[in-house]
């Protein structure tokens, strides 16, 4: 007879390979149930973008059939809950399980672009996505979005008035871009920018989100210590072009988060407009900006280096239109950000389950 407990002893061989504990200690099997030869149970992975779960399943039809019975019918259900280790104040953004800031040291190096396809690839690997425009100079997102002509309304929760994020391609998003005219400067000293940024945390309505993502202005300044001192950011995602001159500056925004006051966690560092292929040689590759400067700079610091984008009309001509690259099927780069996606997603969950909890950053000085 097959038991709940030989196949928990089973089970127990299963290891999350990311966070180095089998599953059974780690709380992930749920709903287990026995009827004559047949399992039923359902396994809770961290994230619904993990990269192993063909692999975590595979493994558990192993392990049964190995150890308790070779002819069991065995019924798994692969979900996700994607974990969270804050331990901050509960009023800031209190919906929202992690926040990844996704930072470069200069601008042209695709960081918006990369935000944006990020944000969208982790909605579509089933994941509640927000997007927060922090770059309250340039502002690119309502473009690459497609909302420029939108602008969000009012809500009233609690008797406080809560602005609501526009919704598009299965995102949350909020720009400073969406409440003034596109063609009015935002010329602004460093107090009110960074007024602007708290108002985009505590008065809009976010809700319940497994990720924001918090596109960044390129340096290192006024808005990052806002930011950090604001809101618990769960860690960094570095952008660089290949070139010396934005890898150069990439490291000082790197050296920004490993600063002994700020010490925000860096979940690695991605290559932008690393090469160049044309739509009528795809197999040649040209590297114009030169080759391999970003996944240098990360072997250097020793961080993840999470993968190549390359220089292509397509990722250009979605931003431009406000169809990303990222949700439509038929550009060939789409699987690019997908796996990008996974790789942060899987770095979230284990900074969460190896690292101190996530809290708001005191600066005083």
């Amino acid at each position: 007879m097959i038991t709940k407990e030989a196949i928990l002893n089973a089970l127990g061989n299963v290891d999350d390979p990311d966070l180095g504990k089998d599953i059974v200690s780690l709380g992930m099997v749920k709903d287990l149930a026995v009827e004559a030869n047949t399992v039923s149970f359902t396994v809770e992975l961290t994230t619904p973008a993990c990269p192993m779960k063909e692999m975590i399943e595979k493994a558990c039809i192993n392990a049964i059939r190995m150890l308790v019975d070779k002819d069991a019918t065995i019924n798994i259900l692969m979900s996700a809950r994607v974990n969270s280790n804050r331990k901050d104040r509960k009023d800031i953004l209190p919906g929202v399980k992690n926040i990844i800031a996704v930072a470069s040291g200069k601008g042209g190096v695709g960081k918006s672009t990369v935000a944006v396809n990020l944000a969208l690839a982790l909605a579509a690997e089933g994941a509640s996505v927000g997007l927060m425009d922090a770059d309250i100079y340039g502002p690119s997102i309502p473009m690459m979005l497609g909302i420029r002509d939108e602008r969000p309304k009012m809500t009233e929760i609690n008797g406080k008035g809560m602005i609501v994020p526009i919704e598009r391609y299965g995102i949350k998003a909020m720009s400073i871009g969406l409440l003034i005219d596109e063609k009015q400067a935002v010329i602004w000293r460093g107090p009110m920018a960074s007024s602007a940024l708290k108002q985009f945390v505590t008065d809009v309505l976010w809700g319940e989100l497994d990720y924001l993502i918090i596109d960044l202005p390129p340096g290192t300044g006024d808005v990052h210590l806002t930011i950090a001192q604001t809101i618990p950011v769960t860690g960094a995602l570095i952008v660089s072009t290949p070139q010396a001159v934005a890898a150069a500056d990439a490291r000082k925004a790197i050296m920004m988060f490993k600063q002994a006051n700020i010490n925000i966690p860096i979940l690695g560092v991605v290559e932008n407009m690393a090469y160049f292929t044309p739509a009528e040689l795809p197999n040649n590759k040209y590297y114009i900006f030169g080759k391999g400067g970003a996944a240098k700079m990360a072997e250097q610091f020793e961080l993840p280096f999470l993968g190549e984008i390359p220089l292509v009309q397509s990722i250009r001509e979605g931003g431009d239109s406000g169809i990303p690259a990222s949700i439509d099927d038929e550009v060939t780069t789409r699987d690019r950000f997908l796996e990008l996606a996974r790789a942060v997603a899987r770095n979230v969950s284990m900074r969460n389950a190896n690292l101190e909890p996530t809290k708001v950053v005191e600066i005083y000085n």
